[in-house]
């Protein structure tokens, strides 16, 4: 073994892992974006966000926003929380509730 290639390999190894991450990452948040828009419709709906099939561990807050309510989903758990990164995604859908 040459001193190239173990100064190279610790290298290419942390680059292959960075790119995983990134992979993982873009993954769960396409997954969050189709949750929190499911959320989103429930809520305008009336109906309890939690029925969308919510990954575990994510917080969910609701915001009404004029005739809109807007749903913000928040992972804190996954592959990328060890690192710090949190995962989030909004989506509004418009209210169909009555007013009564």
């Amino acid at each position: 073994m040459t001193a190239e290639f173990a100064i190279a390999m610790p290298v290419v190894l942390t680059c292959v892992a960075l790119c995983v991450a990134v992979v993982i990452g873009a993954a769960a948040q396409a997954g969050l974006v189709a949750s929190a828009a499911a959320a989103a419709r429930l809520v305008a709906r009336g109906d309890d966000p939690g029925a969308a099939g919510l990954p575990a561990g994510t917080a969910v807050s609701v915001e009404p926003q004029g005739s809109a309510t807007c749903v913000r989903l928040t992972a804190s758990e996954g592959a990328l929380s060890a690192i710090g990164v949190r995962i989030s995604a909004r989506a509004c859908a418009l209210d169909e509730r009555s007013d009564e």
